[in-house]
């Protein structure tokens, strides 16, 4: 397969330019309703449900979903360099940070290898709360809570309190009610 010639470059950058504007101008507005900010999240090509997301949220890419009836607050941060899934139910607080992007181990010389992602799904009934951090290829299972400021490197089993850098688990949690 050959490398995509200077044109077809140019319309990849046009196009991404505009998914930019549209996702990160428009929809960061503080003026944009929210039943507006979610349809143009879902005419971008993302999986949004009856989901209700906040300003000042960023997305780096269209590979998100997230399920009904679960809240973003303002200043959220999707780096969506791979799938990033929110289940249903959600509370997501100020300024979280899904990141989905990592670099392989590079040379002596550059450190930082070849760009990779590792997708991030979070359960359905979880509340992140302001500024956690989840890095590539972590699962929050159902029912989690995770402390204000924790950075989460490893998978979250269901209904658990979480807290800590790295996050660790608490203490146990009620089964979540599901109806």
């Amino acid at each position: 397969m050959t490398a995509p010639g200077p044109a077809a470059r140019a319309r990849q950058v046009a196009r991404d330019m505009v998914r930019d504007v549209v996702l990160n101008g428009a929809l960061a507005a503080p003026v944009t309703p929210r039943p507006l900010r979610a349809q143009l999240l879902h005419r971008t090509g993302m999986r949004v449900t009856g989901a209700a997301i906040s300003p000042g949220c960023w997305f780096g890419g269209r590979n998100v979903s997230i399920g009904p009836r679960t809240y973003v607050n303002r200043g959220c941060f999707f780096d969506s360099f791979a799938d990033i899934t929110v289940g249903a139910d959600c509370h997501l607080g100020m300024q979280v940070l899904l990141c989905t992007s990592t670099h392989e181990p590079g040379t002596g010389r550059s450190r930082a290898g070849a760009l990779a992602g590792r997708p991030i799904v979070i359960g359905d009934g979880c509340w992140l709360g302001a500024r956690v951090t989840i890095m590539p290829g972590v699962t929050v299972g159902d029912g989690c809570v995770i402390a204000a400021g924790a950075v989460v490197t490893a998978d979250c089993e269901a209904d658990g309190l979480y807290a800590g850098i790295p996050a660790r688990r608490v203490r146990d949690l009620p089964p979540r009610a599901t109806s």
